[in-house]
């Protein structure tokens, strides 16, 4: 077995890992192999949001390291709903229930959890460090302060936002029903992802809906990605966000309910003296399992045609899941 096809609240991607394989692939071969394998037209099993690599790390206390390259060929920081799906690979390689992953910018504390349902795994990952301060994302044109809970009309008129480092960038507009189902979310991700004045680097873009107490529903426009079912580090900045701006409905160290167009997670929000950092809690699910020849891997050829896939029940296990949730949205996960 060379790749599993994994996900995170449908958040979908190719697991790679690089020390099964006689000579691990270089950077561009990487590129290449995640632009190919994650488009629907040229790659396998309807493509995917991203491969997540697998690698050794010489950190001390460390059990492997984590690398995220985005459908378009850029490299992510940090994926949270990956994160979850790397967790459990690592844990059932290594029979451990709680380690570190090395990722990007931070090593991370990894921990299995309670199955959400039958045969629908569970982990909990750390997000952070946690950054408000301009340099992070970078932006400009937008002063030079945080920016927290404050409008910006050539944004969307009548809107908020917050913007926070997690450390993926994120933008963040709390929002009405009406507005996350209209167009205003698609028309500013595409453009804050393109050549504009604010966010140079790009930016995920997130609105959230408050549907309760500690309770939210989340869609995300993922840099690198586009529309995507949900966006780990965009629910955790996101539940950060609703606690720091909306201290009556969402709390510190409490276990936030975050639905999802892919399903659900729960996260909590937790504030030292020192820093922020957020728990994020899902699920990590193995769809397919998939032989390939490792030159095919090299090349970037990955194809219905040399390819062995063997599918599990995990899936129709996750659904049942999320068919159980409640419907809090009209944007649905994608069957």
């Amino acid at each position: 077995m060379q790749l599993r096809k994994v996900h995170g609240s449908e958040n979908h991607f190719f697991l790679l890992d690089q020390t099964t394989l006689e000579q691990p692939l270089t950077d561009s071969e990487l590129v290449a192999l995640a632009q190919q394998i994650t488009n629907p037209a040229t790659g396998i099993l309807d493509g995917a949001d991203g491969v997540l690599v697998v690698d050794k790390s010489d950190h001390d206390n460390v059990l492997g390291q984590m690398r995220v390259i985005n459908a378009d060929g850029s490299e992510a920081s940090m994926c949270g709903n990956g994160l979850r799906t790397v967790s459990r690979y690592l844990a059932e390689k290594y029979h451990m229930n709680q380690f570190k992953v090395e990722t990007m910018t931070a090593d991370l504390q990894v921990s299995r959890q309670s199955d959400l349902a039958p045969e629908v795994p569970a982990f909990s990952v750390e997000i952070s460090p946690v950054r408000f301060n301009p340099e992070a994302f970078p932006f400009e044109n937008l002063g030079d302060q945080p920016l927290i809970d404050q409008p910006v009309p050539a944004f969307v008129a009548g809107l908020n936002f917050t913007a926070i480092a997690v450390p993926n960038p994120h933008l963040i507009s709390f929002v009405d029903e009406d507005v996350m189902n209209g167009n205003e979310l698609g028309e500013l991700g595409a453009r804050l992802n393109g050549h504009n004045n604010y966010f140079p680097d790009g930016v995920n873009v997130s609105f959230a809906q408050i549907l309760g107490k500690n309770q939210l529903f989340v869609r995300t426009y993922e840099r690198g990605v586009g529309f995507t079912n949900a966006c780990g580090t965009g629910m955790s900045a996101t539940s950060l966000a609703f606690a720091m701006t909306h201290a009556n409905l969402g709390e510190f160290d409490h276990t936030i309910t975050v639905y999802n167009p892919g399903g659900m997670v729960k996260t909590k929000v937790h504030q030292t003296e020192e820093r922020y950092w957020i728990d994020l809690i899902g699920n990590a699910t193995e769809t397919h399992h998939i032989e390939v020849a490792e030159s095919a891997l090299h090349a970037a050829n990955v194809t219905d045609d040399n390819t062995e896939i063997s599918e599990t029940n995990e899936e129709t296990a996750y659904l049942q899941f999320v068919d159980q949730l409640p419907k809090v949205s009209a944007i649905a996960v994608k069957k």
